[in-house]
């Protein structure tokens, strides 16, 4: 596991290694990745839903293939249980990203925590925080809640 994290630092943070803002684009997917790690485990219960749903996001997303994806799953889970802040994170988030990817962020997350068909008031009170951190509007919040509502049938709890 070990040698796992330092191959993904080695071939992809390693600013001798990296070029043309390659660094800075793994920082910024190891923050994203982070954050839907720490939703998943906002209501002290990943389901296998929202973990299939976070494998596919971050495949999709960032394009990786199956190798690279391990490396990311692995180390992100890690900072997401070591980190001692959201800020970690999103002040990366903020710093690499315009506000429409900020909003796609957003999303995401909404459509995490609706995975598993229910939204507890722990995932939301997070997405919320997040959103916050993120300097995006309520209104953009609201719209991205309800339109993840809208593709699944949701109860809160």
């Amino acid at each position: 596991m070990l040698q796992t994290v330092k191959q993904f630092f080695d071939c992809f943070l390693n600013p001798a290694v990296a070029d043309d803002g390659k660094v800075q684009h793994h920082k910024l997917q190891l923050a994203c990745a982070a954050l839907l790690f720490e939703l998943t485990a906002a209501d002290q219960h990943s389901s296998p839903e929202e973990l299939t749903l976070l494998r596919s996001m971050l495949g999709d997303t960032f394009q990786l293939d199956e190798q690279a994806l391990e490396q990311l799953w692995e180390l992100a889970q890690r900072e997401a249980k070591s980190a001692t802040s959201l800020y970690q994170f999103t002040s990366l988030i903020n710093a690499g990203f315009d506000y429409p990817q900020k909003t796609a962020l957003l999303e995401q997350l909404w459509k995490l925590a609706f995975a598993d068909n229910r939204l507890d008031s722990h995932e939301e009170h997070l997405i919320r925080k997040i959103a916050d951190l993120l300097y995006l509007s309520h209104g953009d919040f609201i719209r991205a809640k309800l339109a993840a509502k809208a593709t699944n049938g949701v109860r809160q709890v």
